[in-house]
């Protein structure tokens, strides 16, 4: 299961495996959240994203399936003296009926193709209209970098991808670029990201 690999891994881990700092997109991007937006950290492992924007002001519900990184979220979000709602859950076994303003999905990149078309439906319907998507992940080229994500090629995103996946929405950025990033020992040096920001149609 997803959740022993992720628990083990942590485990494995002194420290917080992806820093305790905000994914460079999501701090470039946050400025596109109103104030005090209702947001949903989609398979937010150790917190990093999650608390960050709780310590601005936005009302936000993080989940993952792995306990032991949901203990350090919970751990980083009491050290800031930030309120998030944090649950252990699967992206399978979330309710997505609730709705959100801004739903976030940063490297979710363990879903093969088949589970990833399903996790994106369940993503758009979980926004509100006239709610932001952003999402953020790895270009297939990003398997010979190795500096981070799974490797499997077909896993990652691209803009065509995305582009059809969200079809109908308002395209805010959408971008597919190299950059160097330092994000803990797990992501860190030189990648290929692909950014989403899409609004739903209102």
């Amino acid at each position: 299961m997803a959740s022993d690999f992720w628990n083990e891994r942590y485990a494995a881990s002194e420290g917080y495996l992806f820093g305790t700092e905000p994914a460079a997109f999501l701090a470039a991007q946050a400025a596109h959240l109103p104030p005090g937006s209702e947001v949903l950290c989609v398979a937010d492992g150790e917190g990093r994203n999650s608390v960050w924007l709780a310590a601005r002001g936005h009302r936000v519900t993080a989940f993952d399936a792995a306990a032991a990184g949901v203990e350090r979220a919970r751990a980083l979000a009491a050290e800031r003296g930030a309120e998030v709602a944090h649950e252990v859950a699967t992206i399978e076994g979330w309710d997505w009926t609730r709705p959100f303003d801004a739903v976030v999905a940063i490297f979710i990149q363990f879903l093969d193709p088949a589970a990833r078309e399903a996790a994106f439906v369940r993503l758009g319907g979980a926004v509100r209209p006239g709610g932001l998507l952003l999402l953020h992940g790895y270009a297939p080229r990003q398997v010979g970098y190795g500096t981070g994500g799974p490797p499997a090629a077909e896993n990652m995103y691209t803009e065509e991808l995305l582009a059809a996946a969200f079809a109908g929405w308002e395209i805010l950025r959408l971008a597919d670029y190299d950059a160097e990033i330092h994000e803990g020992r797990g992501h860190s040096g030189r990648s290929a990201l692909v950014d989403l920001v899409a609004r739903k149609p209102g």
